[in-house]
């Protein structure tokens, strides 16, 4: 009874209690005072499937080795970030690449080299095995995106935002009162739910032809990414990012709408329209303030694109 217990702790959650001084109980790991605050919750469903849910703030930065990385060969990554309310955590000027998303990787990728992990994580890691996942549904007649992720035998990395539906899902899955004999069951349910929600929201994409990544131009696409939502107010061009990323404008464009699924300025323009509704809405600006402030110079235009995106015009939603 006690090996089955053993075998549903993730390894690495075994490793982090050592490093720690402190052991996992019920499958979570409590970090001690004077390590920082938080917990780290670990779950193996199955030879197929298992997560890993942090949400901690250490005091300075520990690594930490995978024991079971080698096991990882056949493993698509499935990283969501920026899924916890941020209650106590003031807000920053980066707090717009900070929405809610999943990033899907395929095992040659590590996704911590995409994204910095510092001493503050708040995410929610789930690995399946490919295999798994070709035998639930036929990929003949999927996508190019489906087919090459699924097979798992090249460099792949997408972003994919999370909206509403996502979010609740993931919420039940981090707050559910599960009774111990359900939660093993409950869980994987739920964490199965969610990839295939994700996969839909994949299939949708338009992409005919996907190209092998790699960790360098990846770090050039998230570095373009940054740039161009740092200065929402100035509509990015296209060349001068080229430059910045060290690649050839159609390079830059090709890669950037693989990963995250939609073209430079559609990303920007998304961005930038939900930095205005903020504007409006929490901050009570006018209409006109959030439309200078967001580089607009005529007013009218302004409008148009925000209710293209909101389905309601500025000053409607600074009141609704």
């Amino acid at each position: 009874m006690e090996k089955d217990k053993q075998q549903t702790v993730p390894n690495v959650l075994k490793r982090l209690a050592q490093l720690l001084g402190t052991e996992v109980k019920n499958r979570r790991l409590e970090i001690p005072e004077k390590f920082g605050k938080g917990y780290c919750s670990g779950f193996i469903f199955n030879e197929h499937i298992r997560m890993l849910i942090s949400n901690y703030e250490l005091n300075e930065d520990l690594v930490v080795e995978n024991p079971d990385i080698n096991a990882s060969g056949r493993m698509i990554f499935f990283k969501f970030q920026n899924i916890f309310p941020k209650t106590e955590i003031v807000l920053t000027d980066k707090h717009l690449m900070e929405m809610p998303s999943v990033l899907v990787a395929t095992s040659s990728v590590n996704t911590d080299d995409v994204i910095s992990i510092h001493t503050n994580t708040a995410v929610i890691n789930i690995e399946v095995d490919a295999n798994y996942l070709n035998g639930l549904f036929d990929l003949s007649e999927k996508s190019p995106i489906l087919q090459s992720l699924l097979q798992n035998t090249q460099p792949l990395l997408f972003e994919q935002m999370i909206y509403p539906s996502l979010q609740k899902i993931v919420y039940e899955i981090v707050t559910e009162p599960v009774d111990e004999t359900f939660e093993l069951f409950f869980r994987r349910i739920k964490a199965e739910e969610l990839i295939c929600r994700l996969l839909i929201e994949l299939e949708r994409r338009d992409e005919k032809q996907l190209y092998a990544l790699n960790i360098h131009d990846i770090q050039a696409i998230y570095k373009v990414k940054e740039q161009m939502l740092e200065h929402l107010e100035t509509p990015p061009v296209i060349n001068e990012l080229a430059i910045c990323a060290s690649m050839s404008p159609s390079k830059l464009k090709r890669l950037f709408k693989q990963i995250f699924g939609n073209s430079i300025f559609s990303y920007y323009q998304e961005f930038r329209m939900q930095e205005a509704a903020r504007l409006l809405k929490e901050e009570k600006l006018s209409v006109s303030d959030v439309g200078y402030q967001l580089g607009f110079t005529n007013l009218s235009h302004f409008s148009r694109v925000f209710t293209e995106h909101t389905g309601m015009k500025p000053k409607q939603y600074s009141r609704s």
